[in-house]
């Protein structure tokens, strides 16, 4: 029997549908997706190249009858940041506690590079999805997540019913940053964020410039916020033009440590004290801002919490929970000599 072309979008491809373009029947193409004893190479080769031009997704039903394959996929939007890597430790050694491995992949802060790499991950048969940062937008996420389990960090939808999230706090944390820095008697509290450009609402950058202004509001300041250029641009000129500014404020909010540990470099190249003309306070307390030299004041939002209740909350929804969790860690301030 020839193969036949079904006239169908992605979003609608069943198992039915690729069976009867590889003129199959259902119970073959299951069998071929459970990888079962028997199957001929021939019936192998027909079904798999209905399913790669039907772009055929198998769905978790599919996924249960083939069974577990005790691989978990890890999508990051980068390495770069030792805070990422202090949250992949930690769910890494949940999930292999668990008798979980973990593939990990890299996003780049390109929603069709961590779209790709999810489907990926599906492809190859993992467990489920730990995703940390994304720039991809829930809709695509909720997509997604009806073929494989997946959880989210970073990523603020409280609402989502098919996928987790477990997040900081974030915008009590920038409530914290604020309020710490005017117990410590600084009233000019400028916040230094980025151009957020087309970021979905769910970034934590977001968040964090919502609590801000909470804080500044509450206390009956005026706040500011001063936007770098994009993430993952060259950013040292900004900096530069933001310590030079004539209305530099007493005070700095900075959206992320990856920005706050440059500036108090800058600041010390360019003569200007911390904390005594600039007190600086960042969000992440990354490794690099207790050393010694750096001593940056940090809202620390628990990288170890964030990774193992991540994976655990993962693992709970590749058991079969349905009902989706959604999780807030609650950050403190780690106060250093940035603005003592």
């Amino acid at each position: 029997m020839k193969n036949q072309t079904v006239d169908v979008t992605p979003d609608r491809v069943t198992i039915r549908h690729v069976a009867h373009d590889a003129g199959v029947s259902v119970a073959a193409v299951s069998k071929v997706l459970r990888n079962a004893y028997g199957v001929s190479e021939v019936l192998r080769t027909k079904v798999e190249a209905s399913i790669q031009k039907l772009s055929y997704r198998p769905s978790m039903a599919a996924r249960g009858m083939r069974g577990r394959t005790f691989t978990i996929g890890i999508l990051v939007i980068e390495l770069s940041n030792p805070f990422l890597a202090g949250i992949i430790e930690a769910a890494n050694n949940t999930l292999l506690e668990k008798g979980y491995k973990s593939l990990i992949g890299i996003g780049r802060s390109a929603s069709p590079i961590e779209a790709s790499m999810i489907e990926s991950m599906i492809d190859n048969h993992m467990d489920g999805v730990l995703i940390i940062a994304p720039r991809i937008s829930g809709k695509v996420l909720e997509r997604y997540a009806r073929q494989i389990p997946i959880a989210v960090i970073a990523h603020h939808e409280d609402d989502a019913q098919t996928y987790d999230t477990i997040n900081s706090d974030d915008q009590m944390g920038a409530r914290l940053a604020v309020q710490h820095a005017l117990a410590m008697g600084y009233r000019d509290v400028a916040m230094l964020g980025y151009d957020l450009l087309d970021s979905p609402a769910t970034v934590v950058a977001l968040q964090r410039e919502k609590g801000y202004l909470d804080a500044v509001k509450q206390a009956g300041l005026a706040g500011r916020i001063i936007r770098l250029p994009p993430v993952a641009t060259n950013r040292e000129a900004a900096l530069k033009d933001f310590l030079t500014t004539e209305d530099l404020p007493r005070a700095v909010f900075v959206w992320s440590d990856l920005d706050a540990v440059p500036l108090i470099n800058a600041a010390k190249t360019f003569g200007i004290r911390v904390p005594e003309d600039l007190a600086i306070i960042g969000y992440d307390n990354s490794p690099m801002a207790a050393l010694p030299l750096v001593g940056l004041t940090s809202v620390d939002q628990d990288a170890y919490k964030l990774g193992t209740t991540a994976a655990e909350v993962l693992l709970s929804r590749v058991d079969g929970r349905k009902d989706a969790m959604h999780v807030l860690i609650e950050p403190r301030i780690e106060a250093r000599d940035s603005t003592r």
